[in-house]
């Protein structure tokens, strides 16, 4: 499951039985997931060596996504990366794979609570996640000599998106394995997955 800090309080580790969401335990996981955002390394070791726990964190990813043949593919640097997100394919297998997860991601928390409360979890997780994200893309862009504001959205929108799938899910209360928790596990390292092309796996 993605990383969380253990209580409801950040300035207090007991537990708030009066809480707004002590009564909704996966939404207070995703408000929990919100606040700890800020702890993630976003693109901090993006164009390092990929080392063997990173490799079998892709591993992970790929054989939960339902592509265990894929090959991890190392992104060397920030204009490589950009040429692979242009050749992302929206409407490649593993694109339509995590849209399937996705929409019964979401069926399920419905099943747990509320559409209106969903989606005021998953807006606030979008919000914190951009704050984040866009700063950090912009910085490690900057220290590999490169200026591009198109790439520096592109890389905090696929995050954004990583972190919306991470919540939902928490919000729909399935388990650690599941795809979208080992695909944050790779940003947890300061990694980008850029895209699945054919047999390869594009991670930065």
């Amino acid at each position: 499951m993605p990383r969380l800090p253990d209580d409801f309080d950040d300035d207090d580790d007991r537990f708030d039985p009066d809480h707004p969401l002590a009564d909704q335990p996966a939404l207070a996981a995703v408000a929990r997931f919100a606040r700890m955002l800020e702890t993630i390394p976003w693109f901090s070791r993006v164009g390092d060596r990929l080392d063997a726990d990173d490799r079998a964190a892709a591993e992970d990813y790929l054989s939960a996504l339902g592509f265990p043949g894929a090959a991890v593919v190392p992104v060397g640097d920030w204009y490589e990366a950009a040429d692979c997100a242009e050749a992302l394919d929206m409407h490649s297998l593993s694109w339509e794979e995590e849209e399937h997860l996705r929409a019964v991601a979401h069926e399920t928390a419905l099943e747990i609570t509320d559409e209106e409360a969903l989606d005021v979890a998953l807006s606030h997780v979008a919000h914190q996640a951009a704050s984040l994200v866009g700063p950090a893309a912009v910085l490690s862009m900057r220290v590999g000599g490169l200026d591009d504001e198109a790439l520096a959205r592109a890389a905090a929108g696929h995050a954004v998106q990583a972190c919306h799938q991470a919540a939902l899910v928490l919000a729909a209360g399935l388990g650690a394995e599941h795809p979208f928790a080992l695909k944050f596990r790779l940003y947890e390292r300061g990694r980008w997955p850029v895209s699945i092309t054919g047999e390869s796996f594009n991670l930065f």
